[in-house]
C-alpha cells in the first residue's frame, strides 16, 4: 500500500484514508494507493469501503507539482471507473474541498456524505481544459443536463447544503469525515443498500446542445474551455458511458493543445506568485489594525468598505460633517451589497456601519492610526498639504498612505519628515470590487512598510503587484499608450466602434472607447490637459476628438452621452453621431487621408502598443517581472483572462514577428513605435517574457 493511502479494516468496513499534505492532491501515490486499497479490501472480504481525507480537506484536485509533465499510471479516470467498478459498496465522506478530480472520485463512489463546510466544483473550466476523468459523464446522468452544464462550464465551488439540493450529495451530517462516513456505510450495509454505480444509469434527457454551446461561448467571450464542456455533456446523452468516456478524453486532449489553456496556466500560477516577492522574505509587517483614510467619495469608501469587511476599524476623516455624513452613507450602500449577498448578516451590517465605523472633520481623530490611506483629488499640491499634515499628527511608525493613480510618490513622501513610513496603495473602483492593488514602493520606503502593504492587500482579498515610480505606475502608464494607439488608428482611418467591436471579440468585456465612457471621459480629458500644460513632444500626435465630447459637457455613461449615447433604463449603447463629425473635422484639419483597417489589425496594432510598453516597463525595472504586468492587466483592466495577459501572449505569438510588426509601424512614426530595448534584447536571445519569470 501507498503511504499516501492509510488501509484499515475495521470489522466489515475498509477504510481507506488520504494522507497527502496540505491538500490531499491526487498524485501518483494516491491514485495508485486507492487502486491498491480497493484490490485489498475486495481480497478482504469487506462489505464496504469508505474513502475520506484526513487533514483539512478530501481530495482538494490535481497534483499542480505534474502540471504540464507526462502523466504516470495509473490516470485518473481509470482510478473512477476502479472504484466504481468494485462489487463492494463505496462511500466518500467529503470536507474541506472535493474539487476537480477530488469530485470526480466522489462521483466514482456509490454513496456521497459531506460536513455541512465542505466545498465541491469542477473547476477545470478555470484553467483552460474540462472534467477529463468521468465528470461530464457521471454528473449529467446523477443530475441531469440543465444543471450540469450549469456547475461544469461556470467551474464555481458549490456548498455542501446547495450540493445536496442538486442531488450531487447523498447526506450532509454534523460531525468528522471518519465519524460521518463510517456511521453512513454502516447504515448502507445493515440495510442491504445496493451498489450503485452512475455509469450503470440511464443517459439523461437531450437538450438543444448547439444552442447552449453558442451561449456559452458567448457568456465566457469567446473561452473555449466551457463550451467544449457542452460537447462532452452532449456525449453523456448520445453515446453509452464507455464511448462517452473516450468522446470526453478526446475533447480534453483538444484543450490541453490550445493557447487559451497555455494563457489560463499561466494566470493560474501567476497569481500565486505575484505577492511572492524574494525581498520580503523574512521581513515581517507592521501590525494593522486601526486605519484612517482621507476623502469619502466613490474610492474612499470603496477602500473604508474593502477594510471593513475585512475586520480592520477605520476611521473616515472628510472636510466637513455633512460630507462625512454622506462617505458614511457611500459605505453603508456598499455593505448592502453585502448584506444582501450573504456575506454579512444585519448584526454585523450593524456593528461595521456604528461601531467598527469612525467619521471624523480633523487630523487630530487619526493619531492613533497604524495606516492612512489618503483618496483626495488628484493634484500634486493637495496631495503634499495632506500628507504634511498627517506627519504632524500620525504617530511613530504608521504607514502613510497614497492612493494617486500618476503622480510621483517621492516627491508626495518628501513632504514628509518620514518618507521611509511613505507607500503607494493604488486601488482600483470600485475599491471593494475590483481585485487589484499596486503597491508602489518609492525610493525611501522602508521594507516593512512594503510588507505590510502586501500583507493589508491579502488581508482585503486583492492580487497584489509591486511597482516601481513613474507616471503611471504600471496599469495607467500601459494604458495611455494602448489607448493612444487606438487614437492614432481611428485618426488615420478606424472609428471607435469599430475598435471596440474588435477588442471586445479578441475577450475584452468592453472595447477602450465603452470603458472610457463607464469611468468618465472627464479623467482622461484632466490628464491629457495635464500633460498638454506640462508640455508634449512634438514628434508626439496629439489627437483632440474626445476633448471636443467633453467640452460639450458630455463625460460618457454618468451623463448619458459620450462616445455612445445611453438611454435611461436602456442595457444598450447607441454610437454617438457627434463623435465621428469630430473625429473627421480633426483629420481634414490634419490633412489625413482615412484608410480602411481589419480588425485583426486593429488587435495587432493595439496589441503590439501594449505590449512594446510593457516591455519598457519591466527592462526599467518598474515592474519587476513580466507576470507582474500579466496580473495587474487582468486584474485592473480587463485583460482577458484566457490570454493570460499582454506578455504571456506575446510569447505565445512569438516576439520575432511582434517586433518585426513594430518595426514596421515605426516606419510610419518612429516616435511612437520605439521598440522597447528588452524586448529586442529577448528576439536577439532567443527568449521569452517566461523566461524571465523563470529567472525572476
Amino acid at each position: 500500500m501507498s503511504e499516501a493511502i492509510h488501509y484499515e479494516l475495521l470489522g466489515d468496513i475498509a477504510v481507506l484514508a488520504a494522507n497527502n499534505p496540505p491538500v490531499n492532491a491526487l498524485g501518483q501515490a494516491v491514485r495508485q494507493g486507492l487502486i491498491d486499497g480497493i484490490a485489498r479490501a475486495e481480497g478482504d472480504g469487506a462489505k464496504a469501503v469508505l474513502i475520506y481525507g484526513e487533514g483539512s480537506t478530501y481530495f482538494a484536485g490535481a497534483d499542480i507539482k505534474e502540471f504540464g509533465k507526462t502523466p504516470l499510471e495509473p490516470w485518473l479516470p481509470d482510478v473512477c471507473t476502479r472504484i466504481e467498478a468494485s462489487p463492494l459498496i463505496v462511500v466518500s465522506a467529503l470536507h474541506g474541498t472535493a474539487l476537480g478530480g477530488g469530485l470526480e472520485i466522489a462521483l466514482g463512489s456509490h454513496y456521497r456524505i459531506a460536513v455541512p463546510s465542505a466545498r465541491i466544483g469542477l473547476p477545470e473550466v478555470l484553467i483552460g481544459v474540462m472534467p477529463g476523468a468521468g465528470g461530464t459523464q457521471r454528473l449529467p446522468r446523477l443530475i441531469g443536463v440543465e444543471k450540469s452544464i450549469e456547475v461544469i462550464t461556470s467551474g464555481r465551488q458549490i456548498a455542501a447544503k446547495e450540493a445536496a439540493e442538486l442531488g450531487i450529495l447523498d447526506r450532509v451530517q454534523e460531525g468528522t469525515p471518519r465519524e460521518i462516513g463510517l456511521a453512513y456505510a454502516r447504515e448502507l450495509i445493515d440495510a442491504g443498500a445496493p451498489r450503485r454505480a452512475i455509469s450503470e444509469m440511464p443517459n439523461p434527457e437531450g437538450a438543444d446542445f448547439d444552442a447552449i454551446y453558442e451561449a456559452v461561448l458567448k457568456k465566457s467571450r469567446g473561452q473555449l474551455s466551457p463550451a467544449v464542456a457542452v460537447r462532452g455533456v452532449q456525449a453523456a446523452v448520445e453515446l453509452p458511458f464507455a464511448a462517452g468516456m473516450k468522446r470526453e478524453r478526446e475533447l480534453f486532449f483538444e484543450l490541453m493543445n490550445t493557447d487559451q489553456r497555455q494563457g489560463l496556466i499561466h494566470a493560474f500560477f501567476s497569481e500565486r506568485a505575484v505577492s511572492k516577492l524574494p525581498e520580503l522574505k523574512g521581513i515581517e509587517p507592521r501590525d494593522i489594525k486601526d486605519i484612517g483614510v482621507i476623502g469619502g467619495g466613490t474610492m474612499g469608501a470603496g477602500i473604508a468598505t474593502a477594510a471593513l469587511l475585512s475586520g480592520l476599524t477605520v476611521t473616515m476623516l472628510e472636510m466637513t460633517q455633512d460630507a462625512a455624513e454622506a462617505a458614511k452613507g457611500r459605505i453603508a450602500g456598499n455593505l448592502q451589497g453585502a448584506l444582501k449577498r450573504g456575506k454579512i448578516n444585519e448584526d454585523q451590517f450593524t456593528h461595521l456601519t456604528e461601531t467598527a465605523l469612525t467619521l471624523a472633520t480633523g487630523y487630530d481623530a487619526l493619531s492613533g492610526a497604524d495606516l492612512v490611506i489618503e483618496a483626495v483629488f488628484e493634484d500634486m499640491d493637495v496631495k503634499k498639504e495632506v500628507f504634511g499634515k498627517l506627519d504632524a499628527v500620525c504617530k511613530a511608525g504608521a504607514v502613510l498612505a497614497t492612493n494617486t493613480s500618476y503622480l510621483d510618490v517621492n516627491e508626495i513622501a518628501a513632504a514628509t519628515s518620514r518618507p521611509a513610513d511613505v507607500i503607494g496603495l493604488h486601488f482600483f473602483s470600485p475599491a471593494h470590487v475590483m481585485k487589484l492593488l499596486e503597491i508602489v514602493v518609492a525610493d525611501k520606503t522602508a521594507p516593512d512598510v512594503v510588507a505590510t502593504g502586501f500583507a493589508l492587500g491579502k488581508r482585503l482579498g486583492k492580487i497584489s503587484v509591486r511597482a516601481g515610480v513613474c507616471d503611471g505606475f504600471i496599469g495607467n502608464r500601459i494604458l495611455a499608450v494602448y489607448r493612444t494607439a487606438a487614437d492614432h488608428m481611428i485618426l488615420d482611418g478606424a472609428t471607435p466602434f469599430q475598435i471596440d467591436d474588435a477588442l471586445e471579440a479578441f475577450g475584452f468585456a468592453m472595447g477602450p472607447y465603452a470603458v472610457g465612457d463607464l469611468a468618465g471621459l472627464d479623467i482622461g480629458y484632466a490628464v491629457r490637459k495635464r500633460r498638454r500644460a506640462e508640455g508634449l513632444d512634438p514628434r508626439a500626435r496629439d489627437a483632440s476628438f474626445a476633448d471636443k465630447i467633453c467640452e460639450g459637457g458630455n463625460f460618457g455613461q454618468k451623463t448619458g452621452k459620450g462616445f455612445y449615447i445611453y438611454e435611461k433604463g436602456a442595457r444598450t449603447r447607441t454610437p454617438n453621431p457627434d463623435v465621428m463629425e469630430f473625429i473627421q473635422a480633426e483629420r481634414a484639419q490634419k490633412g489625413i487621408t482615412p484608410k480602411a483597417f481589419s480588425d485583426d489589425e486593429i488587435v495587432r496594432r493595439y496589441m503590439a502598443a501594449m505590449v512594446n510598453e510593457a516591455a519598457k516597463v519591466v527592462g526599467e525595472g518598474i515592474a519587476r517581472r513580466p507576470l507582474d504586468v500579466d496580473m495587474a492587466l487582468l486584474f485592473g483592466y480587463g485583460f482577458p483572462r484566457y490570454h493570460g495577459g499582454p506578455l504571456k501572449w506575446a510569447d505565445i505569438q512569438g516576439l520575432p514577428g511582434l517586433l518585426a510588426d513594430i518595426k514596421r509601424y515605426a516606419q510610419e512614426d518612429d516616435f511612437f513605435w520605439h521598440p522597447a530595448p528588452l524586448l529586442e534584447q529577448l528576439v536577439a536571445e532567443g527568449k521569452s517574457f517566461d523566461d524571465l519569470n523563470k529567472e525572476g
